[in-house]
Order: C-alpha cells, then sequence, then structure tokens
C-alpha cells in the first residue's frame, strides 16, 4: 500500500509548533476549532507586532541614547515578531490557488 501526501491546499500552516518544527493541519477546507483558534492566534500575532514595531521605533532613532542591553532587548522583541509575520505570510501563500495559464488567444 502505498501512502500518498495530501495536497498542499489541505494542509494548513499553524501558527505554532514545537523545537522550531511546524505544526500542520490537514483540513477540507471547512471551519473548525483549531481553524478558529488559529486565526485568532495569528491576529494576536500581527496586533503584538504592531505594538512592538510602534515601542521600539522611537528605540532606534538616531537620537535615541539607550544602552545596548535595552536595544538588544528591543531587537529580540522585533525579530520574534517578524518570525511570527513570515510564518502566517507563508501560511497565507500555501492557500492561495495557483494562477491558471491562458492560452494567448485568450487574452
Amino acid at each position: 500500500m502505498t501512502r500518498t501526501e495530501p495536497e498542499s491546499r489541505l494542509l494548513r500552516l499553524l501558527p505554532w509548533g514545537e523545537d522550531g518544527r511546524a505544526a500542520v493541519l490537514v483540513t477540507d477546507g471547512t471551519e473548525t476549532y483549531l481553524s478558529r483558534l488559529a486565526d485568532r492566534v495569528k491576529e494576536q500575532q500581527i496586533e503584538t507586532a504592531a505594538l512592538v514595531l510602534k515601542l521600539t521605533r522611537p528605540m532606534v532613532e538616531d537620537s535615541s541614547e539607550l544602552p545596548a542591553s535595552e536595544l538588544r532587548w528591543a531587537a529580540r522583541r522585533l525579530v520574534g515578531s517578524l518570525t511570527d509575520l513570515l510564518l502566517i505570510a507563508e501560511s497565507r501563500g500555501r492557500r492561495i490557488p495557483p494562477y491558471v495559464e491562458q492560452d494567448d488567444a485568450d487574452t
């Protein structure tokens, strides 16, 4: 018996994982408790990233005289938020259907 992999559009990358490994939900596209939870977590991650950006922007201005330890703290928060946002973008990109190729005569 050969095991086949599900189509990628049926695999939803979740906004959490363990030990750097992604968590994936196999779905038929219907709304479930887990898909709604993933949507809420992603919303919170986006809101958190916006807040982190707002709070850290003044910290990196030329006029700022913060010590290196506080700048490293800001950098860690920004890296964490960027990591979350890239995972969200990858997840959403996987769910976009591919373009349908058209013949030159159809255009």
